[in-house]
């Protein structure tokens, strides 16, 4: 498993892998929509990236880090291939934003999340992310928001 850089050829594994569990928990909106059908434009040319779990040439994960100012990043868009689940692919995912955060120079990372994905929300708080209270979040259904200082 390699974890590389997003590249528009995988666009589409992208959006779908998003999907997949945005239409599972019945929580995919507008804002979700806007950024998997154009993740260069709403997360790229923004000053954020993705990052993407590759085996062989399956694309086996997403995670991005979205650009809110010079010192403070959104952790966006995770997401495992169900078939690749458990074996620690979103820790490798999640590893490699933290690389990149701090190599930008972010002091914080946030993230708005939903409490029915526990098993992301249980990950999140072992690599240290608090829970905060939910404001100026873009999601209806964000009845959580997290942060890391760096």
């Amino acid at each position: 498993m390699e974890i590389i850089y997003y590249e528009d050829q995988y666009a589409e594994d992208f959006k779908q892998l998003n999907l997949e569990w945005l239409y599972k928990y019945n929580l995919a909106e507008s804002h979700d929509l806007q950024v998997v059908n154009d993740p260069r434009g709403t997360i790229i040319n923004r000053g954020g990236c993705i990052f993407l779990a590759k085996e062989n040439d399956t694309i086996a994960g997403t995670a991005a880090l979205m650009k809110e100012n010079d010192a403070v990043y959104e952790l966006a868009k995770m997401s495992v291939d169900p078939t690749f689940r458990g074996k620690g692919i979103s820790k490798l995912l999640l590893n490699r934003c933290l690389q990149e955060a701090r190599s930008l120079g972010a002091k914080k990372l946030m993230l708005f999340s939903n409490h029915q994905l526990q098993t992301a929300l249980h990950l999140y708080r072992q690599f240290g992310f608090k829970d905060i209270p939910v404001t100026d979040s873009p999601f209806v259904t964000a009845d959580v928001k997290m942060e890391l200082v760096l």
